[in-house]
């Protein structure tokens, strides 16, 4: 099996276990990162953005209520590890409320992230607005080789001051 597709149906699990483990209080799951980009190599951590309310304070207690659903996920990835697939998970975890305060994280979000699950299109609709300031101002992605910056205004006077 492809590389990729192993990630991918790593990843509708996922899905389906966070799903059923935070029930009503999921609103949005965003897969980012060489998966989302389709770059994948064996040793590719999962990169997703999960939005939740209510959520613990903190991201330690986070981490631990997450703990549930990385032992659900347990079994599989071990066998996956036999086929030389890492499958690290990389949660980052947030409210609603923390994520209308923005993130440089949204910023990659934008270009690369795949929406898996948005209840009520939250995290969709707050990036389209986030997207249309920043095209406002000029921002934009740089490549360079495999990696990128970005440019967050253009033309930018030094001393000004960007606003996300």
């Amino acid at each position: 099996m492809q590389l990729l597709q192993i990630y991918t149906d790593f990843v509708q699990k996922l899905l389906a276990v966070c799903r059923q483990f935070y029930g009503g209080r999921l609103i949005s799951f965003c897969l980012f990162g060489s998966i989302a980009r389709g770059t994948v190599t064996p040793t590719s951590d999962v990169d997703f953005l999960l939005v939740i309310e209510p959520l613990p304070d903190g991201r330690l207690q986070r981490v631990k209520e997450f703990e549930h659903v990385e032992s659900t996920l347990a079994a599989e990835k071990s066998e996956l590890r036999k086929q030389g697939v890492s499958l690290e998970l990389s949660p980052i975890f947030k409210r609603p409320f923390e994520v209308q305060q923005g993130s440089l994280l949204f910023l990659d979000i934008l270009e690369d992230g795949k929406m898996l699950f948005d209840r009520d299109n939250f995290l969709k609709d707050y990036l389209t607005g986030w997207e249309k300031k920043l095209r406002a101002q000029g921002a934009h992605r740089v490549m360079r080789g495999e990696g990128w910056h970005w440019v967050l205004k253009e033309p930018f006077q030094f001393g000004e001051e960007i606003e996300l």
